[in-house]
């Protein structure tokens, strides 16, 4: 994931957090996610909550880029409530080599930005 200068993000890590609002508001879930694979390629999910399957929006977003084929995530960005990255968010972030985990509010604005 990029950073500017100034410690702030790049315009496509940027986009991310904007998929991952974008989404959770859509489908009014807990948690939106996004990630962008070494190609490039963005994917973005929710929160799953089924009586059979619990997903993070994280989780979902990186199981939509590998079976897409994706072996490597450049960025991932999670929208959420929480003031840290879930421990399943961080195990899976660093399954896919994600250089950078950032976590942002509701809002979009960047609480967090975790190196898994």
């Amino acid at each position: 994931m990029t950073e500017t200068a100034t410690g702030g993000l790049g315009p496509e890590d940027e986009k991310l957090i904007t998929l991952a609002r974008a989404s959770r508001a859509r489908n009014g879930a807990a948690e939106g996610a996004a990630v962008r694979d070494e190609t490039g390629r963005t994917y973005v999910a929710t929160t799953v909550s089924l009586s059979s399957l619990a997903l993070t929006a994280l989780q979902a977003a990186v199981a939509a880029a590998v079976s897409s084929g994706a072996e490597e995530l450049e960025a991932a960005a999670v929208v959420t409530a929480a003031d840290a990255p879930a421990v399943p968010d961080l195990a899976v972030a660093a399954d896919l080599k994600a250089p950078l985990l950032v976590l942002a509010g509701h809002d979009g604005a960047p609480k967090s930005m975790t190196r898994p």
